[in-house]
């Protein structure tokens, strides 16, 4: 079989209703395939940020401890994160439109389980149901997108994609704190019933199954050891500022880690069918996405997360109000992508001079919120707008780079792979930048409480909380000057592995 549509013949597609076609355009539903994949997207990400804003309900409701809390929160993005190589390998050999379809069955079942839940071992073993479900959703999603467009439209059509991973990031506070002040916490889960449903019935008459042909033997030990190293990471990563670096739980976790991990790339150089072909960090265009997409997160991550807390406890706004405020981030990535722009000047400038380019206006972004945040919302904005313009340019171009160097065949490892980057980035980002605050906030406040809201609930007068909000500005600003470090950095690291990586195959071809 010719499939001249598609890139490669590795990837054999098949249709509910009518065979695949074969015209170079593309998938003739293409777009619409997309609408459906990015709705069971939209639905994966909202559940990363809803459940925040119902802490107190659940709290006051359950009578929920903190520690119940971290769990019912990290047990959702522990599960998904480890298990994103695994999804994604899953997706490859079986097939992605059944994974695609697997995902959304656990993901609205466990959102059943969720909203119905009267305990809190309920809710936390739902929201891990949950997770295994997000997992193989963002694995399959990117990878049935870079299978239906041709290699013209793949650009745009992951801009949009991208595109969507900012919605969720920008919707979540907001409908979360909406069903609040309507319904009880656990509609926020009940809500994922209908568009879960919708989502089945649409990948089921629509979505084309793709597969690897080449029968691989499953990889059962590879995938063992990637969940089990990359779920002991994340842990280590998110316990880290809560329970102390030098703490034994956080020692123990990493050096779990960083041996599981050692022995998974042990065991895939060895055998003949890995599940992650290590050969993929010798090219270029890979390792240097690679890098830039850990470095985009950490310095996104970690700058947002503490951005966040400025907007409520110095500058005095709501959760909603404050996800109001940083809505504009990702309206300018929907906007910038959905409309083409993003696309088109990718497509005019090259990955790597957008990439260059996305990631100096995001570290300018970062660098005016660390210097203007504190004189009010002005100064945030702008920092939130260039932040957002920049995320458009860069975000798409290193997905992109990233699944382009990976062979059809492995599409949902390379959709892994990149959801696997966002998670460590993201949550190192946090961990790093957030030590960084608190070790300056603790060097300014020596008295202080171990946090901002108790070291504010402590205070005795009007003027030791001006100090005190005064030393959190502080230490934010030096936390986000170094989250545009991390980000200007990684750019120009992305951008120049990418050029030598288009020179060295522009002199192949020439050679040819």
């Amino acid at each position: 079989m010719r499939c001249t549509a598609y890139k490669s013949c590795s990837t054999v597609y098949s249709m509910s209703t009518s065979p695949a076609p074969e015209a170079p355009q593309g998938h003739p539903q293409r777009w619409l395939i997309l609408g459906v994949i990015c709705l069971a997207q939209l639905t994966v990400l909202l559940d990363n940020t809803v459940l925040n804003v119902a802490i107190p309900s659940l709290t006051r409701e359950l009578g929920v401890a903190t520690s119940d809390i971290q769990w019912m929160i990290n047990a959702y993005s522990l599960v998904q994160s480890g298990l994103l190589l695994t999804a994604g390998s899953a997706a490859d050999r079986y097939g992605r439109k059944k994974m695609l379809i697997a995902g959304l069955a656990l993901f609205g079942i466990g959102s059943l389980v969720a909203g119905l839940a009267d305990s809190t071992g309920q809710l936390i073993a739902a929201r891990a149901g949950m997770g295994v479900g997000g997992a193989l959703l963002l694995t399959t999603t990117l990878a049935v997108a870079m299978q239906i467009f041709s290699p013209e439209e793949t650009p745009k059509a992951i801009g949009i994609w991208s595109a969507v991973n900012a919605l969720g990031f920008a919707v979540g506070p907001l409908l979360g704190g909406f069903m609040l002040n309507h319904f009880w916490w656990g509609a926020i889960f009940l809500i994922n019933l209908p568009v879960a449903a919708l989502g089945l019935i649409a990948v089921i008459a629509l979505v084309p199954e793709s597969k690897s042909p080449s029968g691989d033997r499953p990889d059962v030990l590879g995938a063992v050891l990637s969940t089990i190293g990359m779920t002991a990471l994340v842990y280590a990563i998110i316990s880290g500022p809560g329970h102390g670096w030098t703490s034994g739980r956080v020692l123990l976790t990493a050096a779990v880690a960083v041996a599981v991990l050692g022995a998974f790339a042990y065991w895939e150089s060895r055998i003949p069918y890995p599940m992650l072909d290590l050969h993929f960090f010798r090219d270029r265009r890979f390792t240097g996405a690679v890098a830039g997409a850990v470095l985009i997160t950490f310095g996104m991550g970690g700058a947002l997360f503490l951005l966040t807390q400025h907007l409520q406890f110095v500058l005095g706004y709501g959760a909603l109000e404050a996800g109001l405020r940083t809505a504009p981030l990702a309206l300018s990535v929907v906007a910038l992508n959905f409309s083409g722009l993003s696309a088109k000047w990718t497509a005019k400038l090259g990955a790597p001079v957008s990439i260059a380019l996305g990631m100096t206006l995001m570290s300018g972004g970062l660098v005016s919120i660390a210097t203007l945040a504190a004189d009010g919302y002005g100064g945030t904005l702008l920092g939130l707008l260039l932040i957002g313009a920049g995320c458009a340019l860069a975000n798409p171009a290193m997905a992109y780079a990233i699944m382009s160097a990976i062979p059809p065949a492995k599409a949902g490892v390379g959709a892994g792979i990149n959801g696997t980057l966002a998670e460590f980035g993201n949550g190192l980002g946090v961990a790093v930048l957030g030590a960084v605050l608190n070790s300056r906030f603790a060097a300014l406040i020596p008295v202080a409480a171990s946090s901002l809201p108790a070291a504010l609930a402590s205070a005795g007068s009007a003027e030791e909380r001006g100090r005190i909000t005064e030393a959190f500005s502080s230490g934010l600003e030096i936390s986000q000057l170094v989250g545009a470090v991390a980000v200007l950095l990684g750019g120009l690291l992305a951008a120049a592995l990418l050029r030598r990586a288009e020179r060295a195959d522009s002199a192949v071809a020439a050679s040819a």
